[in-house]
């Protein structure tokens, strides 16, 4: 039996003349603008979003896509205000392709712009280990979703959401569900859940990354302000980029190895598609937290264990950190490393916060076990991605990256923002899905 996976290819524009980088940079501009005048009017339905979009310089392709996505914003992201930083977000319809061995650059990309002649042919990087989906592509074997163009630095980058058929894994009899808890100081926690008990733990430390991070945040900041050459701060770049990939690549590998070990396994994790829209900790945590690839991370388990034959579910996220896994109740986190369950009827007194955690994330593939408890803490621990659904798993949007980033060393808004910049392999720009 098959089934449909959604992924997102990532290429880099080959260096435009100065003509089409103005083209580019106007409907960016012009892209941002009339996405800004949209939020703020707090049009939610796609007719009064197009009311105001229409005058705007944009090909018919980007006001179609800003039609569907503005009125999500606050209905179903919870946004409160756009970063700056906002990609061009295009329908499938701009998703036109060309393809010959004969170009330096093989593959091309018709820009869509508007008015009747104006588009033009783009030649693309891509990246090798995705060749076969980009034929795929251009042949209509594999179906395009949407498309954004996000400019990082002086790089242009684009990515399409493709669709493609792929054997279903299957499990024979009982399934063992494997929570797996992504986050920053612990990179990866995940249990395997046997009769309701956390077993065979995995803990993997996300010191490195997060000692990298700063370093590259501090490092390419202090650059910038010494006016430092491009080529000097491009080999600082990619000396971070290509560490905190190694990492990515390293820990998403042993996550899968980790669930190969059992009999019939299913990962599972937390949906995060868009957990940056909801956090707002201040200026120093927001770009911490802004800076790490939640989405990277978990699409790189995803692939693997796809190529692994292994089935992933994601899960909502809400307050799988504050559950005891055992009562099911709502307990305290006093500390980063420990879970307290307060109530004297629970043999759990205190444990592993993150075990505790990824116990909960492969509780939830059970329907039984996503209702929120009705003693709920005061604290908003509401879902991340802005679902308030009943059922255990929630779809999951690959495409977007709104955390995939691992090259966002510029200060963070203090204030909650919708960001995305997606990306599923390693690149300069790396940025979903996230792609990250």
């Amino acid at each position: 039996m098959s089934t449909t996976v959604t992924k997102t290819l990532q290429a880099t524009f080959a260096p435009p003349t100065a003509h089409k980088q103005s083209k580019l940079s106007d409907l960016l501009e012009t892209y941002r603008d009339g996405l800004q005048e949209a939020f703020d009017s707090g049009a939610s339905t796609m007719s009064a979003v197009s009311d105001i979009v229409t005058p705007y310089d944009l090909p018919y392709q980007a006001k179609a896509a800003l039609c569907n996505y503005v009125p999500k914003l606050r209905k179903t992201y919870n946004a409160k205000e756009l970063d700056d930083e906002h990609p061009i977000r295009l329908t499938n319809q701009a998703a036109k392709f060309d393809h010959s061995e004969e170009r330096d650059y093989e593959f091309t990309w018709w820009v869509p712009r508007p008015g009747r002649g104006t588009n033009f042919w783009i030649p693309l990087r891509i990246n090798p280990g995705q060749e076969d989906l980009w034929h795929d592509l251009v042949s209509e074997d594999a179906k395009a979703g949407e498309i954004r163009l996000q400019q990082h630095r002086k790089n242009w980058v684009l990515h399409v959401t493709v669709e493609y058929p792929v054997e279903e894994p299957a499990t024979d009899g009982d399934a063992t569900h494997i929570g797996l808890d992504i986050g920053e100081t612990a990179l990866i926690t995940g249990c395997a859940l046997k009769d309701g008990s956390p077993t065979d733990p995995l803990v993997r430390s996300g010191s490195r990354a997060k000692h990298l991070r700063k370093e590259m945040h501090t490092t390419l900041k202090r650059l910038q302000e010494r006016d430092a050459s491009e080529w000097r701060t491009d080999e600082r770049f990619d000396h971070y980029q290509n560490a905190l990939t190694d990492i990515v690549e390293k820990a998403s590998r042993e996550a899968v190895e980790c669930a190969q070990q059992f009999e019939n396994p299913v990962l599972v994790m937390e949906n995060l598609t868009y957990i940056r829209e909801r956090l707002d900790y201040g200026k120093y945590m927001n770009r911490r937290l802004h800076s790490w690839a939640f989405a990277r991370l978990q699409g790189r388990i995803e692939d693997k264990a796809t190529e692994a034959g292994i089935p992933v579910e994601y899960v909502n996220p809400a307050y799988t950190s504050q559950t005891c896994h055992s009562c099911h109740r709502i307990g305290r986190r006093d500390s980063q490393a420990e879970f307290r369950c307060p109530h004297d009827d629970c043999h759990v007194s205190t444990f592993q916060a993150d075990i505790n955690a990824s116990a909960n994330i492969a509780r939830r593939v059970d329907p039984w076990g996503e209702s929120v408890p009705l003693d709920k803490a005061e604290r908003d621990d509401s879902p991340r991605d802005g679902s308030g659904c009943d059922t255990a798993t929630t779809h999951r949007e690959k495409s977007v990256p709104a955390q995939m980033t691992l090259t966002a060393y510029e200060e963070s808004k203090p204030s909650a923002s919708v960001h995305e910049t997606p990306s599923r392999e390693p690149t300069r720009t790396a940025g979903s899905g996230d792609d990250d």
